[in-house]
Protein backbone atom coordinates (compact mmCIF):
# COMPACT_ATOMS: atom_id res chain seq x y z
CA UNK A 1 0.00 0.00 0.00
CA UNK A 2 1.19 3.54 -1.14
CA UNK A 3 2.65 5.59 1.91
CA UNK A 4 1.20 8.76 2.79
CA UNK A 5 2.78 11.73 2.33
CA UNK A 6 2.60 15.26 2.76
CA UNK A 7 1.22 17.36 -0.35
CA UNK A 8 4.45 18.75 -1.09
CA UNK A 9 6.29 15.23 -1.13
CA UNK A 10 3.58 14.26 -3.05
CA UNK A 11 4.09 17.35 -5.45
CA UNK A 12 7.60 16.18 -6.10
CA UNK A 13 7.11 12.52 -6.35
CA UNK A 14 4.42 13.20 -9.17
CA UNK A 15 6.94 15.74 -10.81
CA UNK A 16 9.69 13.10 -10.87
CA UNK A 17 7.32 10.60 -12.48
CA UNK A 18 6.28 12.79 -15.15
CA UNK A 19 9.60 13.71 -15.90
CA UNK A 20 10.90 9.88 -15.83
CA UNK A 21 8.29 8.93 -18.80
CA UNK A 22 8.84 12.33 -20.50
CA UNK A 23 5.17 13.50 -20.27
CA UNK A 24 5.70 17.14 -20.17
CA UNK A 25 5.78 17.45 -23.97
CA UNK A 26 2.00 15.72 -23.67
CA UNK A 27 1.09 19.17 -21.61
CA UNK A 28 2.79 21.36 -24.20
CA UNK A 29 0.33 19.64 -26.69
CA UNK A 30 -3.08 21.51 -24.71
CA UNK A 31 -2.85 24.41 -26.12
CA UNK A 32 -2.59 26.14 -22.53
CA UNK A 33 -2.18 29.40 -21.59
CA UNK A 34 1.31 31.24 -22.07
CA UNK A 35 1.67 31.50 -18.49
CA UNK A 36 0.87 27.55 -18.27
CA UNK A 37 3.54 26.94 -20.32
CA UNK A 38 6.10 29.10 -18.88
CA UNK A 39 4.79 27.17 -15.33
CA UNK A 40 5.29 23.40 -17.04
CA UNK A 41 9.11 24.73 -18.70
CA UNK A 42 10.10 25.89 -15.74
CA UNK A 43 8.92 23.25 -13.15
CA UNK A 44 9.71 19.95 -15.68
CA UNK A 45 12.40 21.31 -17.83
CA UNK A 46 13.17 19.25 -21.44
CA UNK A 47 11.07 15.71 -21.39
CA UNK A 48 13.74 13.48 -22.59
CA UNK A 49 13.27 11.84 -25.90
CA UNK A 50 11.80 8.00 -25.09
CA UNK A 51 11.04 4.89 -27.56
CA UNK A 52 7.61 4.27 -26.25
CA UNK A 53 4.42 5.61 -27.79
CA UNK A 54 2.85 8.65 -25.35
CA UNK A 55 0.15 5.62 -23.91
CA UNK A 56 2.36 3.56 -22.39
CA UNK A 57 3.99 6.29 -20.91
CA UNK A 58 0.81 7.32 -19.60
CA UNK A 59 -0.28 4.13 -18.32
CA UNK A 60 3.08 3.26 -16.64
CA UNK A 61 3.42 6.72 -14.31
CA UNK A 62 0.11 6.12 -13.20
CA UNK A 63 1.18 2.82 -12.00
CA UNK A 64 4.29 4.46 -10.47
CA UNK A 65 2.13 7.01 -8.90
CA UNK A 66 -0.17 4.35 -6.97
CA UNK A 67 -3.63 2.67 -6.60
CA UNK A 68 -5.80 5.66 -5.94
CA UNK A 69 -4.01 7.04 -9.67
CA UNK A 70 -4.71 3.70 -11.06
CA UNK A 71 -8.24 3.64 -10.44
CA UNK A 72 -8.49 7.18 -12.06
CA UNK A 73 -6.71 6.21 -15.15
CA UNK A 74 -9.17 3.43 -15.27
CA UNK A 75 -12.22 5.39 -14.75
CA UNK A 76 -10.19 7.62 -17.90
CA UNK A 77 -10.12 4.66 -20.01
CA UNK A 78 -13.75 4.94 -19.83
CA UNK A 79 -13.77 8.53 -21.49
CA UNK A 80 -13.35 8.73 -25.43
CA UNK A 81 -14.94 11.98 -24.91
CA UNK A 82 -11.88 13.19 -23.48
CA UNK A 83 -8.81 10.83 -24.60
CA UNK A 84 -7.88 10.40 -27.83
CA UNK A 85 -8.12 6.46 -28.88
CA UNK A 86 -4.84 5.63 -28.34
CA UNK A 87 -4.32 6.43 -24.82
CA UNK A 88 -7.89 5.33 -23.70
CA UNK A 89 -7.24 2.06 -25.18
CA UNK A 90 -3.93 1.58 -23.04
CA UNK A 91 -5.13 2.67 -20.16
CA UNK A 92 -7.69 -0.27 -19.93
CA UNK A 93 -4.82 -2.30 -19.76
CA UNK A 94 -4.44 -0.68 -15.84
CA UNK A 95 -4.23 -3.66 -14.03
CA UNK A 96 -5.63 -2.62 -10.13
CA UNK A 97 -4.26 -5.86 -8.42
CA UNK A 98 -2.24 -5.01 -5.29
CA UNK A 99 -0.15 -7.30 -2.61
CA UNK A 100 -2.85 -8.12 -0.40
CA UNK A 101 -2.29 -6.87 3.47
CA UNK A 102 -1.74 -9.18 5.67
CA UNK A 103 -4.48 -11.78 7.41
CA UNK A 104 -3.77 -10.43 10.84
CA UNK A 105 -4.74 -6.75 10.16
CA UNK A 106 -7.92 -8.36 8.25
CA UNK A 107 -8.69 -10.35 10.91
CA UNK A 108 -8.53 -7.60 13.44
CA UNK A 109 -10.56 -5.43 11.20
CA UNK A 110 -13.54 -8.23 10.98
CA UNK A 111 -13.19 -8.89 15.02
CA UNK A 112 -13.37 -5.38 15.55
CA UNK A 113 -16.86 -4.60 13.52
CA UNK A 114 -18.60 -7.79 15.69
CA UNK A 115 -16.87 -7.54 18.66
CA UNK A 116 -17.93 -9.86 20.62
CA UNK A 117 -20.75 -11.54 18.33
CA UNK A 118 -17.95 -12.76 16.09
CA UNK A 119 -17.59 -16.08 17.64
CA UNK A 120 -21.53 -15.96 17.43
CA UNK A 121 -21.64 -15.44 13.89
CA UNK A 122 -19.02 -17.11 11.99
CA UNK A 123 -17.80 -20.73 11.98
CA UNK A 124 -14.81 -19.89 10.12
CA UNK A 125 -12.67 -16.85 8.16
CA UNK A 126 -9.89 -18.35 5.59
CA UNK A 127 -6.85 -16.39 6.24
CA UNK A 128 -5.69 -16.32 2.89
CA UNK A 129 -7.95 -13.56 0.75
CA UNK A 130 -9.67 -14.71 -2.35
CA UNK A 131 -8.92 -11.86 -4.27
CA UNK A 132 -6.85 -8.45 -3.14
CA UNK A 133 -7.10 -4.94 -5.16
CA UNK A 134 -6.42 -1.03 -3.96
CA UNK A 135 -9.46 -0.18 -2.03
CA UNK A 136 -10.58 -3.62 -0.71
CA UNK A 137 -10.31 -7.63 -0.19
CA UNK A 138 -12.29 -10.60 0.12
CA UNK A 139 -12.23 -13.62 2.51
CA UNK A 140 -14.32 -16.96 2.68
CA UNK A 141 -15.94 -17.25 5.26
CA UNK A 142 -18.73 -19.92 6.70
CA UNK A 143 -21.83 -18.76 8.74
CA UNK A 144 -22.80 -20.58 12.19
CA UNK A 145 -25.57 -23.05 11.53
CA UNK A 146 -29.35 -21.21 11.43
CA UNK A 147 -27.82 -17.97 9.98
CA UNK A 148 -28.04 -19.18 6.39
CA UNK A 149 -30.25 -17.46 3.78
CA UNK A 150 -32.16 -19.07 0.90
CA UNK A 151 -29.58 -18.42 -1.97
CA UNK A 152 -28.57 -19.50 -5.60
CA UNK A 153 -29.94 -22.28 -6.71
CA UNK A 154 -33.27 -21.79 -3.83
CA UNK A 155 -30.62 -23.51 -1.74
CA UNK A 156 -30.07 -22.79 1.91
CA UNK A 157 -26.56 -21.57 2.32
CA UNK A 158 -23.97 -20.72 4.50
CA UNK A 159 -20.84 -20.03 2.62
CA UNK A 160 -20.38 -16.56 2.35
CA UNK A 161 -17.51 -13.98 1.71
CA UNK A 162 -16.28 -11.26 3.77
CA UNK A 163 -15.27 -7.95 1.94
CA UNK A 164 -13.07 -5.77 3.85
CA UNK A 165 -11.95 -2.31 3.58
CA UNK A 166 -8.25 -1.75 3.59
CA UNK A 167 -6.69 -0.22 6.39
CA UNK A 168 -5.83 3.55 5.93
CA UNK A 169 -7.32 4.09 2.51
CA UNK A 170 -9.61 6.56 3.14
CA UNK A 171 -6.79 8.96 4.25
CA UNK A 172 -4.37 7.67 0.80
CA UNK A 173 -7.22 9.13 -1.12
CA UNK A 174 -7.99 11.81 0.34
CA UNK A 175 -4.37 13.35 0.00
CA UNK A 176 -4.25 12.16 -3.59
CA UNK A 177 -7.73 13.96 -4.37
CA UNK A 178 -6.47 16.67 -3.10
CA UNK A 179 -3.61 16.77 -5.40
CA UNK A 180 -6.12 16.00 -8.31
CA UNK A 181 -8.16 18.64 -7.63
CA UNK A 182 -5.18 21.02 -7.94
CA UNK A 183 -4.47 20.27 -11.44
CA UNK A 184 -7.55 19.69 -12.73
CA UNK A 185 -8.23 23.13 -11.33
CA UNK A 186 -5.32 24.49 -12.53
CA UNK A 187 -6.16 22.82 -16.10
CA UNK A 188 -9.63 23.96 -16.61
CA UNK A 189 -8.56 27.30 -16.21
CA UNK A 190 -5.44 27.37 -18.48
CA UNK A 191 -6.51 24.92 -20.97
CA UNK A 192 -7.88 25.90 -23.85
CA UNK A 193 -10.79 23.73 -24.52
CA UNK A 194 -10.99 23.39 -20.48
CA UNK A 195 -14.65 24.88 -20.26
CA UNK A 196 -15.87 21.85 -22.83
CA UNK A 197 -14.68 19.11 -20.85
CA UNK A 198 -14.36 20.69 -17.35
CA UNK A 199 -11.73 18.64 -15.45
CA UNK A 200 -13.23 19.81 -12.19
CA UNK A 201 -16.18 18.05 -12.83
CA UNK A 202 -14.31 15.06 -14.04
CA UNK A 203 -11.94 15.24 -11.04
CA UNK A 204 -15.47 15.76 -9.01
CA UNK A 205 -17.09 12.56 -10.31
CA UNK A 206 -14.16 10.60 -9.75
CA UNK A 207 -14.26 11.58 -6.21
CA UNK A 208 -17.77 10.35 -5.87
CA UNK A 209 -17.28 6.69 -7.02
CA UNK A 210 -14.41 5.98 -4.91
CA UNK A 211 -15.78 7.23 -1.96
CA UNK A 212 -19.23 5.71 -2.59
CA UNK A 213 -16.32 2.64 -2.91
CA UNK A 214 -15.35 3.66 1.02
CA UNK A 215 -18.68 2.95 2.37
CA UNK A 216 -19.14 -0.59 1.73
CA UNK A 217 -23.29 -0.18 3.27
CA UNK A 218 -23.25 1.60 -0.44
CA UNK A 219 -22.07 -1.13 -2.60
CA UNK A 220 -24.66 -3.75 -0.41
CA UNK A 221 -27.39 -1.27 -1.45
CA UNK A 222 -26.56 -0.92 -4.91
CA UNK A 223 -26.13 -5.12 -4.95
CA UNK A 224 -29.76 -5.46 -2.94
CA UNK A 225 -31.36 -3.07 -5.53
CA UNK A 226 -30.40 -4.97 -8.75
CA UNK A 227 -31.77 -8.53 -7.02
CA UNK A 228 -35.05 -6.59 -6.83
CA UNK A 229 -34.67 -5.71 -10.35
CA UNK A 230 -33.98 -9.59 -11.72
CA UNK A 231 -35.62 -11.05 -8.81
CA UNK A 232 -37.88 -13.25 -11.32
CA UNK A 233 -35.48 -13.20 -14.40
CA UNK A 234 -34.09 -16.00 -15.80
CA UNK A 235 -31.48 -13.90 -17.42
CA UNK A 236 -28.94 -12.99 -14.54
CA UNK A 237 -28.51 -14.08 -10.87
CA UNK A 238 -27.24 -11.51 -7.84
CA UNK A 239 -25.87 -13.02 -5.02
CA UNK A 240 -27.93 -12.19 -1.54
CA UNK A 241 -26.28 -9.48 1.03
CA UNK A 242 -26.38 -10.76 4.96
CA UNK A 243 -27.45 -7.08 5.62
CA UNK A 244 -27.62 -7.74 9.51
CA UNK A 245 -23.73 -8.66 9.14
CA UNK A 246 -22.85 -5.64 6.80
CA UNK A 247 -20.81 -2.47 8.20
CA UNK A 248 -19.55 0.33 6.50
CA UNK A 249 -15.87 -1.25 6.68
CA UNK A 250 -17.33 -4.65 6.41
CA UNK A 251 -19.66 -6.55 3.74
CA UNK A 252 -20.80 -10.16 3.88
CA UNK A 253 -22.48 -11.64 1.15
CA UNK A 254 -23.53 -14.81 -0.30
CA UNK A 255 -20.62 -17.01 -1.82
CA UNK A 256 -21.73 -18.09 -5.44
CA UNK A 257 -20.75 -20.62 -7.81
CA UNK A 258 -20.26 -20.41 -11.17
CA UNK A 259 -17.83 -20.77 -14.13
CA UNK A 260 -15.88 -17.24 -15.00
CA UNK A 261 -16.78 -15.93 -18.46
CA UNK A 262 -13.61 -16.04 -19.13
CA UNK A 263 -12.92 -19.06 -19.44
CA UNK A 264 -14.41 -19.81 -23.04
CA UNK A 265 -13.20 -23.69 -23.56
CA UNK A 266 -14.85 -24.78 -20.03
CA UNK A 267 -17.95 -23.00 -20.79
CA UNK A 268 -18.58 -24.79 -24.22
CA UNK A 269 -17.01 -27.89 -22.54
CA UNK A 270 -20.43 -28.11 -20.11
CA UNK A 271 -22.89 -27.65 -22.88
CA UNK A 272 -23.67 -24.13 -22.14
CA UNK A 273 -25.16 -22.40 -25.54
CA UNK A 274 -22.58 -19.34 -25.90
CA UNK A 275 -25.49 -17.93 -28.90
CA UNK A 276 -27.66 -17.59 -25.88
CA UNK A 277 -25.28 -16.25 -23.45
CA UNK A 278 -24.41 -13.90 -25.70
CA UNK A 279 -27.56 -12.37 -26.38
CA UNK A 280 -28.64 -12.63 -22.42
CA UNK A 281 -26.19 -10.30 -21.73
CA UNK A 282 -27.41 -7.53 -24.51
CA UNK A 283 -30.77 -7.95 -22.83
CA UNK A 284 -29.47 -8.07 -19.59
CA UNK A 285 -27.80 -4.63 -20.58
CA UNK A 286 -30.85 -2.76 -22.14
CA UNK A 287 -33.40 -3.88 -19.21
CA UNK A 288 -31.17 -2.47 -16.50
CA UNK A 289 -30.43 0.70 -18.83
CA UNK A 290 -34.89 1.37 -19.91
CA UNK A 291 -36.74 -0.54 -17.63
CA UNK A 292 -34.43 -0.51 -14.35
CA UNK A 293 -32.99 3.04 -14.85
CA UNK A 294 -30.30 1.49 -12.66
CA UNK A 295 -27.32 -0.16 -14.55
CA UNK A 296 -23.97 -2.22 -13.75
CA UNK A 297 -21.04 0.04 -14.46
CA UNK A 298 -18.41 -2.65 -14.23
CA UNK A 299 -19.24 -5.59 -16.00
CA UNK A 300 -15.55 -6.63 -16.74
CA UNK A 301 -14.96 -10.36 -17.19
CA UNK A 302 -13.58 -10.80 -13.62
CA UNK A 303 -17.15 -9.52 -12.29
CA UNK A 304 -19.02 -12.10 -14.69
CA UNK A 305 -19.88 -15.97 -14.13
CA UNK A 306 -21.98 -18.27 -15.72
CA UNK A 307 -24.24 -20.62 -12.93
CA UNK A 308 -24.23 -24.54 -13.39
CA UNK A 309 -28.13 -23.54 -14.98
CA UNK A 310 -26.40 -21.55 -17.32
CA UNK A 311 -27.59 -18.04 -16.00
CA UNK A 312 -25.52 -14.94 -15.78
CA UNK A 313 -24.19 -14.28 -12.01
CA UNK A 314 -22.76 -10.54 -11.54
CA UNK A 315 -20.55 -9.02 -8.05
CA UNK A 316 -18.91 -6.16 -7.48
CA UNK A 317 -21.43 -3.26 -7.06
CA UNK A 318 -19.48 -0.60 -6.07
CA UNK A 319 -19.92 1.69 -9.21
CA UNK A 320 -23.48 1.56 -10.40
CA UNK A 321 -25.11 4.13 -12.98
CA UNK A 322 -28.50 5.73 -13.44
CA UNK A 323 -30.52 8.07 -16.28
CA UNK A 324 -33.08 10.42 -15.14
CA UNK A 325 -36.45 9.76 -17.89
CA UNK A 326 -34.86 12.80 -20.20
CA UNK A 327 -31.88 11.08 -20.68
CA UNK A 328 -33.84 7.53 -21.26
CA UNK A 329 -36.14 9.25 -24.27
CA UNK A 330 -33.48 10.71 -25.86
CA UNK A 331 -30.66 7.83 -25.35
CA UNK A 332 -33.69 5.76 -27.16
CA UNK A 333 -34.40 8.19 -30.22
CA UNK A 334 -30.62 8.76 -30.73
CA UNK A 335 -29.75 4.61 -30.77
CA UNK A 336 -33.03 3.98 -32.85
CA UNK A 337 -31.89 6.87 -35.11
CA UNK A 338 -28.74 4.63 -35.41
CA UNK A 339 -29.85 1.66 -35.86
CA UNK A 340 -32.19 3.12 -39.02
CA UNK A 341 -29.28 5.33 -40.23
CA UNK A 342 -31.70 8.31 -39.88
CA UNK A 343 -28.58 10.95 -39.00
CA UNK A 344 -31.57 13.46 -38.23
CA UNK A 345 -32.66 12.17 -35.56
CA UNK A 346 -29.51 11.61 -33.70
CA UNK A 347 -28.86 15.36 -34.36
CA UNK A 348 -32.11 16.26 -32.87
CA UNK A 349 -31.75 13.90 -30.22
CA UNK A 350 -28.49 15.43 -29.43
CA UNK A 351 -30.06 19.07 -29.79
CA UNK A 352 -33.18 18.69 -28.08
CA UNK A 353 -31.46 17.18 -25.13
CA UNK A 354 -29.02 20.33 -24.99
CA UNK A 355 -26.12 17.74 -25.50
CA UNK A 356 -24.47 20.27 -27.90
CA UNK A 357 -25.04 23.82 -27.87
CA UNK A 358 -27.94 25.07 -29.09
CA UNK A 359 -26.08 27.28 -31.60
CA UNK A 360 -24.51 24.11 -33.47
CA UNK A 361 -24.83 23.72 -37.05
CA UNK A 362 -27.52 20.59 -37.70
CA UNK A 363 -26.57 20.05 -41.25
CA UNK A 364 -23.29 19.79 -40.64
CA UNK A 365 -23.47 17.91 -37.13
CA UNK A 366 -25.56 15.44 -39.07
CA UNK A 367 -23.01 15.22 -42.27
CA UNK A 368 -20.06 14.37 -39.35
CA UNK A 369 -22.06 11.68 -38.10
CA UNK A 370 -23.04 10.32 -41.19
CA UNK A 371 -18.96 10.53 -42.42
CA UNK A 372 -18.90 8.24 -39.36
CA UNK A 373 -21.20 5.48 -39.47
CA UNK A 374 -21.92 5.01 -43.23
CA UNK A 375 -18.32 2.64 -43.71
CA UNK A 376 -19.33 0.88 -40.88
CA UNK A 377 -22.59 -0.13 -42.30
CA UNK A 378 -20.85 -1.34 -45.44
CA UNK A 379 -19.82 -3.95 -43.10
CA UNK A 380 -21.38 -7.31 -42.40
CA UNK A 381 -23.74 -6.54 -39.30
CA UNK A 382 -22.34 -9.41 -37.46
CA UNK A 383 -19.00 -7.45 -37.36
CA UNK A 384 -20.18 -4.24 -36.63
CA UNK A 385 -19.34 -3.43 -32.97
CA UNK A 386 -21.94 -0.99 -31.76
CA UNK A 387 -20.06 0.15 -28.70
CA UNK A 388 -17.23 1.24 -30.69
CA UNK A 389 -19.18 2.95 -33.19
CA UNK A 390 -20.43 4.84 -29.89
CA UNK A 391 -16.60 5.43 -28.93
CA UNK A 392 -16.26 7.17 -32.44
CA UNK A 393 -19.40 9.02 -32.17
CA UNK A 394 -18.01 10.93 -29.69
CA UNK A 395 -14.91 11.50 -30.72
CA UNK A 396 -16.72 12.87 -33.52
CA UNK A 397 -18.86 15.19 -31.45
CA UNK A 398 -15.60 16.32 -29.51
CA UNK A 399 -15.38 19.06 -32.02
CA UNK A 400 -18.54 20.31 -31.42
CA UNK A 401 -18.23 21.42 -28.41
CA UNK A 402 -20.29 18.65 -26.87
CA UNK A 403 -19.93 19.11 -22.67
CA UNK A 404 -19.18 15.70 -20.90
CA UNK A 405 -22.23 13.60 -20.39
CA UNK A 406 -20.85 11.13 -17.58
CA UNK A 407 -24.11 9.48 -17.21
CA UNK A 408 -24.14 8.45 -21.12
CA UNK A 409 -20.54 7.79 -20.78
CA UNK A 410 -20.44 5.38 -18.79
CA UNK A 411 -23.47 3.60 -19.92
CA UNK A 412 -22.01 3.43 -23.20
CA UNK A 413 -19.07 1.95 -21.45
CA UNK A 414 -20.85 -0.45 -19.72
CA UNK A 415 -22.74 -1.47 -23.31
CA UNK A 416 -19.13 -1.74 -24.91
CA UNK A 417 -17.87 -4.15 -22.27
CA UNK A 418 -21.49 -6.00 -22.67
CA UNK A 419 -20.73 -6.60 -26.10
CA UNK A 420 -17.72 -7.28 -25.76
CA UNK A 421 -17.95 -10.18 -23.69
CA UNK A 422 -20.69 -11.39 -25.98
CA UNK A 423 -18.60 -11.14 -28.83
CA UNK A 424 -15.89 -13.09 -26.65
CA UNK A 425 -18.65 -15.98 -26.28
CA UNK A 426 -20.19 -16.20 -29.87
CA UNK A 427 -18.31 -14.43 -32.54
CA UNK A 428 -21.22 -13.58 -34.82
CA UNK A 429 -23.64 -12.22 -32.22
CA UNK A 430 -25.59 -9.62 -34.04
CA UNK A 431 -26.68 -6.78 -31.35
CA UNK A 432 -29.24 -5.61 -33.74
CA UNK A 433 -31.10 -8.75 -33.43
CA UNK A 434 -31.72 -8.17 -29.92
CA UNK A 435 -31.55 -3.97 -29.14
CA UNK A 436 -33.36 -2.83 -32.42
CA UNK A 437 -36.76 -4.77 -31.37
CA UNK A 438 -36.42 -3.85 -27.48
CA UNK A 439 -35.64 -0.16 -28.44
CA UNK A 440 -38.39 -0.15 -31.00
CA UNK A 441 -41.07 -1.92 -27.89
CA UNK A 442 -39.95 0.29 -25.38
CA UNK A 443 -40.54 3.62 -27.64
CA UNK A 444 -43.75 2.41 -28.38
CA UNK A 445 -44.84 2.02 -24.71
CA UNK A 446 -43.45 5.48 -23.66
CA UNK A 447 -45.29 7.06 -26.61
CA UNK A 448 -48.42 5.04 -25.87
CA UNK A 449 -51.26 6.14 -23.76
CA UNK A 450 -50.87 3.73 -21.76
CA UNK A 451 -47.29 4.84 -21.52
CA UNK A 452 -48.65 8.71 -20.84
CA UNK A 453 -50.93 7.78 -18.09
CA UNK A 454 -48.47 5.36 -16.08
CA UNK A 455 -45.90 8.60 -16.10
CA UNK A 456 -49.50 10.69 -15.19
CA UNK A 457 -49.89 8.10 -12.71
CA UNK A 458 -46.29 8.54 -11.18
CA UNK A 459 -45.90 12.55 -11.19
CA UNK A 460 -49.49 12.62 -9.08
CA UNK A 461 -48.38 12.71 -5.83
CA UNK A 462 -46.43 15.31 -6.35
CA UNK A 463 -48.67 17.29 -8.76
CA UNK A 464 -51.28 17.01 -6.16
CA UNK A 465 -49.42 19.10 -3.51
CA UNK A 466 -48.99 21.77 -5.90
CA UNK A 467 -52.77 21.86 -6.54
CA UNK A 468 -53.53 24.22 -3.55
CA UNK A 469 -51.26 26.89 -4.71
CA UNK A 470 -52.46 27.18 -8.28
CA UNK A 471 -55.15 29.85 -7.65
CA UNK A 472 -52.50 32.16 -6.47
CA UNK A 473 -50.22 31.33 -9.42
CA UNK A 474 -52.91 31.79 -11.46
CA UNK A 475 -53.41 35.45 -9.99
CA UNK A 476 -49.56 35.94 -10.53
CA UNK A 477 -49.23 34.51 -14.14
CA UNK A 478 -52.11 36.89 -15.22
CA UNK A 479 -50.42 39.96 -13.83
CA UNK A 480 -47.18 38.95 -15.37
CA UNK A 481 -48.89 38.38 -18.38
CA UNK A 482 -50.08 41.92 -18.83
CA UNK A 483 -46.80 43.50 -17.83
CA UNK A 484 -45.12 41.12 -20.50
CA UNK A 485 -48.22 42.45 -22.73
CA UNK A 486 -46.95 45.99 -22.15
CA UNK A 487 -43.23 45.57 -22.12
CA UNK A 488 -43.91 44.16 -25.62
CA UNK A 489 -46.14 47.61 -26.56
CA UNK A 490 -43.65 49.63 -25.49
CA UNK A 491 -41.22 47.90 -27.35
CA UNK A 492 -42.61 47.32 -31.03
CA UNK A 493 -42.85 43.47 -30.79
CA UNK A 494 -44.57 41.90 -34.13
CA UNK A 495 -47.53 40.86 -34.38
CA UNK A 496 -47.02 37.18 -34.78
CA UNK A 497 -44.87 37.14 -31.70
CA UNK A 498 -47.24 38.86 -29.77
CA UNK A 499 -49.39 36.12 -30.88
CA UNK A 500 -47.38 33.56 -30.16
CA UNK A 501 -47.69 35.01 -26.41
CA UNK A 502 -51.30 35.47 -25.96
CA UNK A 503 -51.17 31.38 -27.13
CA UNK A 504 -48.79 30.72 -24.78
CA UNK A 505 -50.95 32.92 -22.15
CA UNK A 506 -53.92 31.27 -22.43
CA UNK A 507 -52.93 27.84 -22.42
CA UNK A 508 -50.99 28.46 -19.41
CA UNK A 509 -54.31 30.47 -17.59
CA UNK A 510 -56.36 26.86 -18.61
CA UNK A 511 -53.77 24.78 -17.24
CA UNK A 512 -54.19 26.51 -14.06
CA UNK A 513 -57.67 26.92 -14.00
CA UNK A 514 -58.22 23.13 -14.81
CA UNK A 515 -55.54 22.38 -11.81
CA UNK A 516 -57.75 24.52 -9.64
CA UNK A 517 -60.76 22.89 -10.28
CA UNK A 518 -59.70 19.13 -9.49
CA UNK A 519 -57.94 20.93 -6.33
CA UNK A 520 -61.46 22.66 -5.38
CA UNK A 521 -63.54 19.37 -5.85
CA UNK A 522 -60.68 17.50 -3.85
CA UNK A 523 -60.67 19.73 -1.25
CA UNK A 524 -65.07 19.80 -0.60
CA UNK A 525 -66.28 16.23 0.07
CA UNK A 526 -69.88 17.42 -1.01
CA UNK A 527 -68.81 17.68 -4.27
CA UNK A 528 -67.23 14.16 -4.93
CA UNK A 529 -69.98 12.34 -6.16
CA UNK A 530 -71.27 14.79 -8.84
CA UNK A 531 -70.96 13.39 -12.11
CA UNK A 532 -68.11 15.15 -13.03
CA UNK A 533 -65.97 14.15 -10.20
CA UNK A 534 -64.28 11.18 -11.56
CA UNK A 535 -63.11 12.95 -14.21
CA UNK A 536 -61.02 15.13 -12.08
CA UNK A 537 -57.66 13.05 -12.13
CA UNK A 538 -58.13 13.59 -16.00
CA UNK A 539 -58.97 17.24 -16.00
CA UNK A 540 -55.71 17.78 -13.77
CA UNK A 541 -53.69 15.41 -16.18
CA UNK A 542 -54.75 17.95 -19.28
CA UNK A 543 -53.78 20.95 -17.34
CA UNK A 544 -50.53 19.34 -16.71
CA UNK A 545 -50.14 18.53 -20.50
CA UNK A 546 -51.10 22.09 -20.84
CA UNK A 547 -48.08 23.13 -18.62
CA UNK A 548 -45.72 21.07 -20.56
CA UNK A 549 -47.06 22.79 -23.51
CA UNK A 550 -46.55 26.39 -22.30
CA UNK A 551 -42.74 25.54 -21.51
CA UNK A 552 -41.89 24.44 -25.08
CA UNK A 553 -43.55 27.22 -26.43
CA UNK A 554 -41.35 30.80 -26.24
CA UNK A 555 -42.52 33.95 -27.78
Amino acid sequence: MQKISSPIARLWQIRRVVKKYGLASLLNELNLTKPARLAVRATLGRSPELADPRGIRIRQALEELGPVFVKLGQTLSTRPDLLPPDIAIELTKLQDQVPAFPAEQSMDIIRRAYGDEFDAIFESVEQQPLASASVAQVHAATLKEGLSIVGQNGVSNRNVIIKVLRPGIEAVIESDLKVMYTFAGLLQKHWSRGKQFRPLDVIKEYDHTIHGELDLRVEAANGARMGANFEDSDLIYVPRIYWDFTKRNVLVMERIYGTSIREIALLKEKGYSMKSLGEDGVETFFKQAFEDNFFHADMHAGNIFVSDAGKWIAIDFGIMGTLDEQDKQYLGQMLLGFFNRDYATIVQAHLRAGWVPADTNAIEFEQAIRVVCEPIFAKPISEISFGNVLMQLFQTVRRFEMPVQPQLVLLYKTLLNIEGLGRQLYPDLNLWDTAKPFLENWMKQQLSPKGLIEELQREWPQMRALLPELPMLLKATIERQKEEQKERQRNGLTSSVAEASSLQTKLGMAATVLGTFHSIISQHPSLADAPFASAGPWVAGVGVILVLLTRQKSP
